[in-house]
């Protein structure tokens, strides 16, 4: 039996596949495996294949993989979709009772349990738990004790009242019960732990780290697959004293949010490609009106609508150089699900230290990816607020002009202005996306011009000498390959690494969560003989950026079918681009 399991369930939209999946998810989770979970799902409310896999392991597991050993196939296209991920120790449970699955084909050496699943849901209560007695049956196939499976239904359907619970873990233990009776015993045997994790995916650890970083404005429209973000500060950060707010597009929702920036309150918005594409008009108000903003874009496949629920990193040009004119920002790109909570702490803080807009880049891979933690991942103890250069009553005289004037727009030489929240007294003073001095009025007079100008620009000067824009790094400091990624990719790198040192390959892995400003990769390009960057995008947009920066060519690995890359796949394309000569791949 391999060290981690790989389960599945599919069928169509409106089949309850997500909830079901989530239910195991969290009942593995507490038991203390660990879970990385994998979604596939169509743009459409009902019809259309859509699935949820969790990979589970007493280990930390950090990507998925092309290895299925328990599938629940509720349609007979589940199987198909997952045919080549199946293997000679695979089990598949489905209903052979149904009329639309009686003629199942199972592939291979596989093993096939047919289930009356909607038969015995009926027993319990209802047929609409035929989900659930899929899950029992599955706890039995796996020897995972089904009263893990408890705490998770309770969780699930405590709202609907007690009998609702009940009946639903009578049908769990109907499914295990026949699953026991017909087909015996079954190698697997999952082990738990006593370790209590977190389970968490990555939009809701957006949501979280804008909290906790002192957001108490939010406004949105909701967009697949930004959405989560918006669900899960709803509710949330009004305990805070804070606000969420449906806008009825997005190009309103960034100006709601830049007018809460602008009386003072930490704000967000959070979109995907096509918002963006919106809010661009909004940026370089942003930018010259010196307004702190966390824009987050949650990236799926472009261009146009595209395929909303499919994934991708097409989105990076834009974050890096949207909008008219040269507007100074921050691009952040989290690398994991964790580091969607601290980054998004930090482009807070980057916002308010420079007043400028910060984009926080994700994608649909990590947005829904739900994975383990151990709760002290996300000490809040740990978290630090900058709100920056304010200041109050105490400190205004040292900004004013000789007239009482408050100058919101001083050429600081770092180029940081003072910053003053409405009702400061003597911090009254106008702002405007025209160009303007350092009061903040209108002006055309070119020496003026070049002065704002120049100092807006210097903020990213400051901010490469104050912060630590670095990258991360894995594997090993001395190996001659060289392999550079950015976004949601580092963790099926990782894993990546790990098979190709078992075959004897040495990689260097560095992952690059700042985009704008970023690291310099010359002294690491120039030490290796292959390099290889590693991107969700037909254009290499990242690969561009870094040949741009060090004069020198890259080979790259690019993937843009709509799905994210997986662990065992990665080191395959890496031993087929070192094997091949580095034109062939420019």
């Amino acid at each position: 039996m391999p060290e981690d399991l790989n389960w599945a369930i599919g069928g169509e939209a409106g089949d309850g596949i997500d909830s079901t999946g989530k239910i195991f998810a969290q009942a593995l989770s507490r038991a203390g495996r660990h879970v990385f979970t994998s979604k596939d799902f169509a743009s459409r409310i009902r019809g259309g294949y859509t699935a949820y896999k969790v990979r589970t392991s007493v280990d930390r597991v950090e990507s998925v993989v092309d290895r299925l050993d328990i599938l629940i196939a509720l349609t007979e296209r589940t199987i198909h979709e997952n045919e080549e991920e199946l293997h000679e120790d695979s089990v598949i449970i489905y209903d052979g009772e149904r009329s639309t699955m009686q003629d199942v084909e199972v592939p291979g050496d596989a093993t096939a349990l047919e289930v009356p699943l909607k038969r015995l849901a009926e027993d319990a209560g209802g047929a609409i738990m035929l989900n659930v007695v899929a899950l029992g049956a599955a706890c039995e196939v796996t020897g995972f004790p089904i009263e893990n499976l408890d705490e998770s239904l309770e969780k699930r359907f405590g709202d609907k009242g007690e009998a609702i619970v009940e009946n639903n873990k009578e049908a769990a233990r109907k499914g295990q019960h026949y699953v026991q009776e017909e087909y015996g015993e079954f190698d697997y045997d999952m082990e738990t732990t006593d370790e209590d994790y977190v389970l968490l995916n990555g939009d809701e650890a957006i949501g979280m780290g804008a909290i906790a970083a002192g957001c108490r404005f939010y406004s949105g429209y909701p967009i697949t697959p930004a959405t989560d973000v918006m669900e899960y500060m709803t509710g949330r950060v009004d305990q805070f004293g804070g606000k969420v707010v449906q806008a009825e597009d997005e190009l309103s929702a960034i100006n709601m949010a830049l007018g809460a920036a602008r009386a003072g309150a930490r704000a967000m918005t959070a979109t995907s490609g096509p918002g963006i594409d919106l809010m661009t008009e909004t940026f370089g108000l942003v930018a010259t009106s010196e307004t702190p903003l966390v824009i987050c874009d949650v990236m799926r496949s472009g261009p146009s609508t595209g395929m909303p629920t499919k994934q991708e990193q097409g989105d990076l040009n834009m974050t890096l150089y949207g909008g008219h004119g040269e507007i100074p920002r921050f691009v952040v790109a989290p690398t994991t699900v964790s580091e969607c909570f601290w980054k998004t702490v930090e482009a807070f803080n980057l916002a308010e230290k420079y007043q400028t807009p910060v984009f926080l880049v994700s994608d649909l891979a990590m947005a829904v990816t739900e994975q383990t933690f151990s709760p002290d991942t996300f000490d809040m103890d740990e978290v630090e607020i900058d709100r920056g250069k304010v200041v109050d009553e105490n400190e205004i005289d040292t900004w004013l002009d000789e007239k009482g004037r408050f100058q919101a727009h001083f050429a600081a030489a770092d180029g940081v202005s003072p910053r003053a929240f409405p009702g400061t007294t003597d911090g009254a003073h106008m702002t405007t996306g025209l160009e303007h001095d350092e009061l903040g009025r209108r002006t055309e007079d070119t020496e003026v011009r070049i002065e704002q100008v120049d100092k807006r620009q210097r903020k990213v000067e400051t901010a490469r000498e104050q912060e630590d824009f670095d990258y991360r790094e894995f594997g090993d400091p001395d190996a001659d390959t060289l392999v550079i990624s950015w976004g949601s990719n580092e963790g099926a790198l990782r894993e990546g690494l790990t098979l190709l040192e078992d075959e004897g390959y040495d990689v260097r892995f560095l992952s690059v969560p700042y985009i704008f400003p970023r690291p310099d990769l010359t002294e690491e390009i120039e030490a290796a003989e292959d390099v290889i960057v590693v991107e969700c995008n037909a254009t290499g947009q990242f690969a561009d950026i870094i040949e741009h920066d060090v004069l020198e060519r890259v080979q790259r690995i690019n993937k843009y079918n709509g799905v994210r890359f997986k662990a065992d796949e990665l080191a395959t394309e890496i031993k087929q681009t070192l094997d091949t000569p580095a034109e062939a791949t420019q």
